[in-house]
């Protein structure tokens, strides 16, 4: 089992950057796939990036990639999100998730992920 917490959200001008840190509880984070979702008012949960469980594989939605980074460090149990150029549109509550694996392309569905953080907010302006 693994307790999630998500930090690092705030107020950012629309080309400006943040970088959100997950911390995770517990000494199996390196056994769980991790991912990162956002949620907007209004709209479905929706993928934003996950990486493997050495940090060597990484996804990323359509939306986000080139500007987006995902990694973790297993010696620190924390999973980061690097947003560059952000947009308004990235507006939203950002959850990190602890999944065990899958195939195909599981990690894009929050149904396969077992633990959540209870989120941050992040707001872009224009």
């Amino acid at each position: 089992q693994v307790q999630l917490v998500e930090s690092g959200g705030g107020l950012v001008q629309a080309g400006g950057s943040l970088r959100l840190s997950c911390a995770a509880s517990g000494r199996t984070f390196s056994s769980y796939v991790m991912g990162w979702f956002r949620q907007a008012p209004g709209k479905e949960r929706e993928f934003v990036a996950a990486v493997s469980w050495g940090g060597i594989s990484t996804y990323y939605a359509d939306s986000v990639k080139g500007r987006f980074t995902i990694s973790r460090d297993n010696a620190k149990n924390t999973l980061y999100l690097q947003m560059n150029s952000l947009k308004p549109e990235d507006t939203a509550v950002y959850y990190c998730a602890a999944s065990l694996g899958g195939s195909g392309t599981y990690y894009e569905q929050p149904k396969n992920y077992y633990y959540w953080g209870p989120g941050t907010q992040v707001t872009v302006s224009s």
